[in-house]
C-alpha cells in the first residue's frame, strides 16, 4: 500500500512540473509561433537597446505622459491610435519593443502589433519600474 502512494506521489509531481514547465514558455512568448509577440525583461530590453542603437522602442502612453518621463529616442504611439492600419514609418520585420507605464497598455499594443502583421515584437513592461536613463520632454516626432 505504501508502494502505491509513494509511485502516486511521484506521477502527481512529474504531471505538476510538467505544467509548470508549459507556463513558463507561454509567460515568454504570449502567442504561440505565428503571431506571437514576446515578453521581455526590462535588462533584455536594455541590452538589446545598447546592442542595436537604431531599434525601435515604442511608447504606447499619452502625450502628457510621454512628456513627463520617458526612455531617450523613443517613438510615441499611443495605444488608443493602433487600430487595424499600419503605423506609419514601421515596417513588418522591424525589431519592436514595446512599453507604457505599468505594462498593461503594452500588452494590448503588442497584441494589436501582431494582429496587424508585426513579426518581431518585444513587450518589455512599463516605465515606473525602468531603472536606466530617462527624460523630460514633449515628443518631437522620430
Amino acid at each position: 500500500m505504501r508502494r502505491i502512494l509513494i509511485a502516486m506521489m511521484a506521477v502527481m509531481m512529474t504531471m505538476i512540473l510538467a505544467g509548470c514547465a508549459g507556463a513558463a514558455k507561454t509567460d515568454s512568448m504570449e502567442s504561440g509561433r505565428n503571431g506571437a509577440y514576446h515578453k521581455i525583461s526590462q535588462e533584455e530590453a536594455k541590452k538589446m537597446m545598447t546592442e542595436n542603437p537604431d531599434i525601435i522602442i515604442l511608447d504606447v502612453r499619452t502625450a502628457d505622459e510621454y512628456a513627463e518621463k520617458h526612455i531617450p529616442h523613443a517613438r510615441l504611439v499611443p495605444n488608443e491610435e493602433i487600430g487595424d492600419t499600419m503605423i506609419e514609418g514601421l515596417n513588418k520585420d522591424d525589431v519592436i519593443l514595446v512599453y507604457c507605464r505599468s505594462g498593461r497598455r503594452s500588452k494590448a499594443a503588442s497584441d494589436k502589433l501582431v494582429k496587424m502583421g508585426y513579426t518581431a515584437i518585444y513587450d518589455f513592461g512599463g516605465i515606473t519600474t525602468w531603472p536606466y536613463e530617462t527624460e523630460a520632454g514633449p515628443y518631437q516626432g522620430i
